[in-house]
C-alpha cells in the first residue's frame, strides 16, 4: 500500500527532522509541501518554518519539533 504524501512527509520528518520543497518534489512528487505541513500542524504536530537563502534563492525549510500525541 502506498502512503499518502502527508504520511510520507511525516515519516521523513520523523527520520530526518527537516524537509524542503525541493526534497519533497524529488522524493514524493509532492508539489504542495506547504499544504501538507499545514494539515500536519492542524493534526497537532509542532513544525516550525525557517526561511533559508542559498545561491540567491529563498525557500522554506520545515523542522519537526514535536509529534502529535495522537501520532
Amino acid at each position: 500500500m502506498k502512503l499518502s504524501q502527508k504520511l510520507q512527509v511525516l515519516a521523513h520528518l520523523k527520520k530526518n527532522k527537516t524537509i524542503t520543497s525541493w526534497e519533497a518534489i524529488q522524493m514524493f512528487r509532492c508539489t504542495r509541501l506547504a499544504d501538507r505541513i499545514f494539515v500536519l500542524k492542524e493534526e497537532g504536530h509542532s513544525i516550525i518554518t525557517r526561511m533559508v537563502t542559498e545561491n540567491g534563492s529563498t525557500f522554506a525549510e520545515y523542522t519537526l519539533i514535536k509529534e502529535s500525541v495522537d501520532a
